[in-house]
């Protein structure tokens, strides 16, 4: 029997921190995605034990200022895409301004340096991944979609899907659905 998953990655990663943290006897605070602040001093030797615990599961430490602003800015990006409805209609420049301390054109220069890709083109992928998600659980039409996501038409969300995964949304159903019936 296979079952398709829907991971709401945020509460796993938050009870992951609660056990590997315990376990360290660390008291901590969640204070958003991606950032957690540390209410105790740590030694050398905590620091090191923290490190490694995190590290052997794939959590790594972010300590280079750039990467923690690349890292924030594509936890703006998700939430916008996946929660709030109202920013979505936002400029995206102007809604990373609003939420960063930083000129878009900064964040704009940092991302690229770092992910050799501009905040537009990672934007698109994401939105694309939300709508391949959303498809696929058959929620919502795909002219629903693309209003939810402020297209402006269905046939630019659709050109933007064949660009991005090079087939188009009604092909990538089919593909589902035979896949579903294969397995």
């Amino acid at each position: 029997m296979k079952v398709q998953l829907k991971y709401d990655y945020d509460k796993i990663c938050k009870e992951f921190l609660k056990q590997k943290l315990a376990f360290l006897d660390i008291r901590y605070k969640v204070n958003r995605a991606g950032e957690v602040e540390i209410l105790q001093p740590l030694n050398a030797k905590e620091k090191e034990e923290l490190f490694l615990i995190l590290n052997s599961d794939g959590i790594s430490i972010i300590n280079n200022h750039n990467k923690i602003i690349v890292q924030k800015i594509k936890e703006l990006i998700v939430q916008m895409i996946h929660l709030d409805n109202d920013s979505r209609k936002m400029n995206l420049s102007q809604y990373l301004e609003d939420k960063l301390p930083y000129s878009y054109i900064h964040l704009s220069k940092v991302f690229s340096e770092d992910t050799y890709m501009t905040i537009e083109k990672f934007t698109i992928l994401k939105k694309i991944e939300y709508v391949k998600e959303m498809l696929s659980e058959n929620r919502l039409s795909l002219s629903e979609i693309a209003y939810r996501l402020n297209y402006s038409s269905v046939s630019h969300l659709s050109n933007q899907f064949k660009k991005t995964t090079g087939l188009t949304p009604s092909y990538f159903l089919n593909l589902k659905k035979q896949l579903k019936t294969v397995s």
